[in-house]
């Protein structure tokens, strides 16, 4: 996630909006408080409702989406509000997607390059930050899931 998403995640902080991640893994969270956001474990944010029309954006992970169906039905419920921009990161595009993805770039403002660079390190990643994010952006074909 820091990879992908982690300088998107620190603008969008850095602009005041409240920013939360929801990972399966949630044993270290030096990255995420680099970043300034805070983290919250898979297990329980599936178990609690999902306040969607307070929700702006909404990124998540191709693979955990089409992987784990209490993750494809908070996004459903999440895209029934009708107001969140979804974007998607991953090799695949799971397949209640429609067909047609937009690709959107965010250009990380060099605050977040740098934050970014530092949550790599702390997440043992090794790579450095990019000028930009790409993730693809479409919408659920589908809201009711089988």
């Amino acid at each position: 996630m820091v990879q992908v998403a982690g300088g998107w995640l620190c603008d969008m902080g850095l602009a005041g909006w409240e920013v939360n991640v929801v990972t399966a893994d949630h044993d270290d969270q030096r990255a995420l408080r680099i970043l300034g956001v805070r983290g919250h474990h898979l297990d329980s944010a599936v178990s609690r409702p999902v306040y969607g029309p307070c929700l702006q954006a909404l990124a998540v992970q191709a693979e955990l989406y089409c992987a784990d169906e209490r993750v494809r039905r908070m996004v459903h419920t999440i895209a029934e509000a009708n107001m969140t921009d979804i974007r998607v990161w991953g090799e695949t595009w799971p397949g209640d997607f429609e067909d047609r993805a937009d690709l959107v770039s965010h250009r990380l403002s060099s605050a977040a390059r740098a934050f970014k660079a530092q949550a790599l390190v702390a997440a043992s990643a090794a790579s450095w930050p990019a000028e930009t994010e790409e993730f693809r952006r479409g919408a659920i074909r589908q809201l009711a899931l089988a």
